[in-house]
């Protein structure tokens, strides 16, 4: 795992949804850092077995305001790392009242408790669906954003209003806007019910806990026909909140490689590495998925001095088959 140097002075963090997969290895991070680090999590869709032992949990629900407050109230944080949301850019579109309820009312009740004890710093896990299909890529911070799900739809409308409570408030929030998030830290790994990731999905064929990969679209314009993505390690995201959090800075920021994979190249490495056949159907295309999405980079690295260590496709998927191998039923076994 990614080492953060000790810091001179600790802080007093929230995590909300700490619990869950980006969440949990930041949460160790931070620990590892020094700083105090509490936990806010209803456990719907995180693993209690994913929390560090030395973090200090609180069980509650965003949007339930009496907790979240209840939860301010008690730790009294200098900043907010703000995970807690519904992810699934399909469930998303079948459902979207759920989205804009959790991510949304979530997102507005947490804003709520911070402005009611004075907490005024918050890193919040945004995303590049809130660019949609963009025009040109690699994908800049001053990209348009117009999501096209309502998963995208939901992580933008709370980073307006959290825009809207810095220039009212004096919030200072930092929004990470990252790509596919994958591979695993250690004990930490993907674990989703229902898994729509790529990657685990790969995994799961791999083990013969599923049929074949399925596999949405070949005929995008890409030059296999599969989309592209900018690959992530779980590690370099981790990393990326934790200097946004010390930085002092605000606004927002890409997190990605720069460079992308096609489903078709993934799957490759992933026979490569694994050494098994990890059979493929192919489907039709999702609604909702952009053809490609590659990020550009350069401010994070030169505001927060980020630099992904760990995010090469064959270093991500060894990552994610090891925790695989060791958890064939994810956190439950």
């Amino acid at each position: 795992m990614h080492r953060i140097c000790p810091i001179v002075r600790a802080m007093k963090v929230l995590v909300t949804g700490g619990a869950g997969y980006i969440g949990s290895v930041t949460a160790a991070m931070l620990l590892d850092a020094g700083h105090e680090t509490f936990i806010f999590d209803n456990f719907e869709r995180g693993h209690r077995a994913a929390v560090d032992g030395r973090a200090r949990v609180i069980r509650g629900d965003l949007r339930d305001q009496a907790s979240i407050e209840g939860a301010m109230r008690k730790v009294r944080p200098a900043a907010v790392i703000h995970f807690a949301a519904y992810a699934l850019v399909g469930e998303s579109m079948e459902f979207p009242g759920l989205y804009f309820n959790n991510n949304v009312k979530g997102g507005i009740n947490l804003a709520g408790a911070m402005l009611k004890y004075g907490v005024k710093r918050i890193i919040f896990s945004s995303t590049c669906a809130t660019y949609g299909q963009p025009e040109k890529v690699p994908i800049r911070e001053q990209t348009p954003q117009r999501p096209t799900n309502p998963y995208g739809e939901s992580k933008l409308m709370l980073e307006k209003i959290l825009a809207w409570h810095a220039q009212i408030d004096g919030f200072r929030p930092v929004f990470l806007r990252y790509f596919n998030a994958c591979g695993a830290a250690g004990k930490f790994g993907e674990d989703h019910t229902p898994e729509t990731h790529l990657i685990p999905n790969i995994m799961l064929a791999a083990l013969g806990r599923a049929p074949a990969l399925k596999i949405f679209g070949d005929d995008y314009e890409t030059p296999d026909g599969s989309c592209i993505r900018d690959y992530i390690h779980i590690e370099d995201l981790a990393a990326a909140h934790i200097l946004a959090l010390t930085s002092g800075k605000t606004g927002a920021f890409n997190l990605g490689t720069g460079s992308g994979c096609s489903v078709l190249e993934v799957l490759a490495a992933a026979r490569k590495i694994t050494g098994r056949k990890i059979r493929a159907r192919m489907l039709p295309r999702r609604p909702g998925d952009p053809a490609r999405l590659i990020a550009d980079s350069s401010l994070a690295r030169a505001a927060l001095g980020w630099r992904p260590k760990r995010s090469s496709i064959e270093d991500i998927i060894s990552s994610a088959w090891q925790w695989h191998k060791a958890h064939p039923g994810g956190y439950g076994g």
